[in-house]
């Protein structure tokens, strides 16, 4: 067995590969076919400093080290830069080599793409000098942990937001003097529009085809909007665009190796954070995201790349990628500072997909306050919608520590907006869904009506003698006190005695008639209810436009009778006196058919269809 280290230093004299005469290298290891290190992409650069390290452990020597430099390029295939071997066999042992590799290209071989420095150690696993550097690695590494942090960890310092208003002055690019220009952005590495600010960080606007500008942060103030009118290189035009720097709370990403909250004395102190004098956030939480097993195979070959994307309002951050696995292991730890405890944490797997856009592979949505914390669970992945299973699970250790009273105090105020959210799309299954979701509530309404019509109709007479008593009760001895008293009392009783607190979730339809029925039978309802919603609307319109005379005359009557009734007689009066009719009602009269006799007025004014055809 033998241990390769290699250093990766830097490039000289790197190819062109972008338009505005420079590149965005990466560089690429493999072994025996398969790819066992990926640099860092250093963006504008063609004499890029990489300085980062890797480690091999290999059997043999005879299959040399592949390497290829390739040039990043956001939503488009990476172009080829140049490549060169390595051959272990003819490296000297236990010593570190400096390599100067020259890259080629076999289609171009007469071109210059420039070379790559490295530095080289091979030993064998038995030597003494591999022994010495196994007794130092521990020490090492608890010494380098601290400083190693700042450079592993991803620290979000705001939100930058882009409204990208208009182009101006464009050059043509199509034959009939036209183009079909569109923009692209991006700052550093980033991919995602969830953007890392750091100091000095410049965005680059990428206008495809056309040109190219940059626009420098650390210039603008924060919290405040900016009408920037930007020139795009060669005299290629403007783009305009408003842009605005946000404060965000902190978050992180860290090795399993640094959790804050496992740690007595840190905990003590995030605590103490979040007291009173600190009311921006609430608290703090610490999510580990350990692995994955048995995720979906979005490649040809039955595997996936996956990286896992976790958000939290306007928080977004996500693990490495690892390749080729149906069953990853991230071992990483993402801090996220809590403004709303009412939150939801959501957890997506991803497939990277070099070439387009990244293939979903299941998600997870975890309210804050339903978080145990310091249990590793186990958690199934969703859908896009979260309305069923798709496959495989991942294991996730969440705690979250937050003052209850702020958070209390916060339920009271306006909820942070989401910036980035998928636009709403048509779908007949999501209408279906969201009609029985309304009828649910409706017929829940019903049902308390048709328990409170009961009692009138006398069709338990004990429980109508029960409820003529309290209401007489109530009425009579009513003070405003009494309205939360109640609300309080009805939720004590559900706490205490609800049988199920989850939603019942109404069977789909099987086959594609049934399907189809269930639609006609959402479209038919809506629409039924549309008119009934406009009808009375209308009626009410009409009886005081006068339509109909005779019966704007009866409801000037009716009011005026009320006005009395209110100016002379007290409301509780009133209110009983209606209830000692609609009590005995029945009693007087066993076959009166009961009555609303407001709908039944309205139902004798016209609608606006019905005037249009009755003239």
């Amino acid at each position: 067995m033998y241990k390769l280290e290699i250093e990766l230093k830097r490039g000289h004299n790197l190819a062109v590969r972008d338009r505005g005469g420079s590149s965005d290298p990466y560089v690429k290891f493999k072994l025996a076919g398969k790819e066992v290190f990926r640099s860092k992409t250093i963006h504008k650069n063609l004499n890029p400093v990489w300085d980062e390290k890797t480690t091999l452990i290999m059997d043999c020597l005879s299959d040399p080290l592949y390497v290829k430099v390739f040039d990043y390029d956001f939503g488009l295939q990476d172009d080829f830069m140049g490549s060169a071997y390595l051959y272990l066999e003819s490296l000297e042992q236990q010593r570190t080599i400096p390599v100067t590799l020259v890259l080629t290209d076999s289609q171009h071989p007469d071109q210059d793409l420039g070379n790559l420095e490295l530095a080289v150690t091979l030993t064998p696993k038995d030597s003494p000098i591999e022994e010495r550097r196994d007794s130092t690695v521990r020490i090492y590494t608890q010494s380098m942990r601290l400083s190693e942090l700042h450079r592993k960890s991803q620290l979000w310092r705001g939100i930058v937001s882009i409204a990208l208003i208009e182009g101006r002055n464009l050059i043509p690019m199509d034959p009939n003097g036209l183009s079909d220009p569109y923009v692209k952005f991006r700052l550093g590495p980033q991919k995602y529009r969830k953007i890392q600010e750091r100091s000095g960080h410049n965005i680059n606007i990428v206008q495809c085809l056309l040109s190219s500008c940059q626009l420098d942060l650390s210039t603008l103030s924060k919290e405040q909007t900016h009408h920037l009118e930007l020139a795009l290189e060669e005299s290629r035009g403007y783009v305009v665009l408003l842009v605005t720097l946000t404060a965000s709370a902190h978050v992180s990403i860290a090795d399993l190796s640094v959790t804050p909250l496992d740690d007595p004395q840190e905990r003590r102190e995030i605590l103490k954070r979040y007291s009173f004098s600190n009311w921006r956030d609430v608290g703090i939480v610490q999510v580990k995201v350990m692995r994955a097993e048995g995720l979906m195979a979005a490649d040809v070959t039955g595997k996936s790349d996956p990286f896992c994307v976790l958000e939290l309002i306007n928080d977004r951050l996500q693990t490495h990628t690892v390749y080729k696995n149906l069953n990853p292991e991230w071992n990483k730890v993402f801090t996220f500072n809590v403004k709303d405890i009412h939150s939801v944490l959501e957890v997506t797997v991803f497939d990277e997909d070099r070439d387009r856009s990244a293939d979903f592979l299941g998600k997870v949505a975890i309210p804050l306050l339903h978080i145990r914390n310091g249990e590793q669970k186990s958690y199934v992945l969703k859908n896009k919608e979260l309305t069923g299973p798709t496959k495989g699970v991942i294991y996730l250790e969440i705690d979250v520590i937050y003052n209850t009273f702020k958070a209390a105090l916060k339920t009271g105020v306006p909820a942070e907006q989401k910036y980035i959210e998928e636009e709403p799309k048509v779908s007949k299954q999501l209408l279906q869904q969201n009609f029985n979701r309304v009828k649910r509530c409706i017929m829940v309404l019903i049902s308390y009506g048709t328990f409170i019509n009961s009692c009138f109709e006398w069709e338990s007479a004990q429980r109508s003698i029960v409820s003529f008593v309290l209401f007489v009760v109530v009425v009579w001895n009513f003070e405003l006190y009494m309205l939360p008293l109640a609300l309080l009392l009805l939720l004590v009783w559900n706490y205490f005695f609800s049988s199920s607190r989850e939603t019942a979730d109404e069977s789909e339809p099987k086959g594609f008639m049934g399907k189809l029925y269930a639609i006609q039978d959402v479209f038919i309802s809506v629409q039924s209810a549309l008119d009934d919603v406009a009808s009375y609307g209308e009626r009410i319109k009409n009886t005081g436009n006068w339509t109909v005379p005779f019966l704007s005359w009866l409801a000037i009557t009716a009011l005026c009778s009320a006005t009395v009734l209110l100016y002379l007689v007290p409301l509780r009066y009133l209110v009983l006196a209606w209830g000692v009719n609609k009590f005995t009602k029945k009693l007087r009269d066993p076959y009166m058919i009961d009555n609303n006799e407001l709908l039944d007025f309205l139902s004798r004014v016209p609608s606006d269809v019905q005037v249009v055809g009755n003239s």
